[in-house]
């Protein structure tokens, strides 16, 4: 149950990364939950572990984090494509 609990929560803050980007509607499940665990770790490794927290991970950093994933990874697919 903890894995399933960590991967909505990721796909939440993927989501919410998306919308704040407003690359949401191009990013499917997959790369919302990416966006959102990967995220998570590098919000947390910059910022900390504070504020709200659920399935481990702090929200407030988490978010920032997958802000900066996904604006990163679209930077790079832009530049390729």
């Amino acid at each position: 149950m903890g894995l399933i609990w960590t991967l909505l929560v990721g796909a939440l803050i993927g989501v919410i990364a998306g919308v704040l980007t407003k690359k949401g509607g191009s990013m499917g499940w997959v790369a919302n939950i990416a966006a959102g665990l990967i995220g998570s770790y590098v919000g947390q490794a910059l910022l900390g572990s504070w504020g709200i927290s659920l399935a481990g991970m702090a929200l407030i950093p988490s978010i920032i984090g997958a802000v900066i994933v996904v604006v990163m990874t679209s930077f790079v697919l832009r530049k390729t494509n």
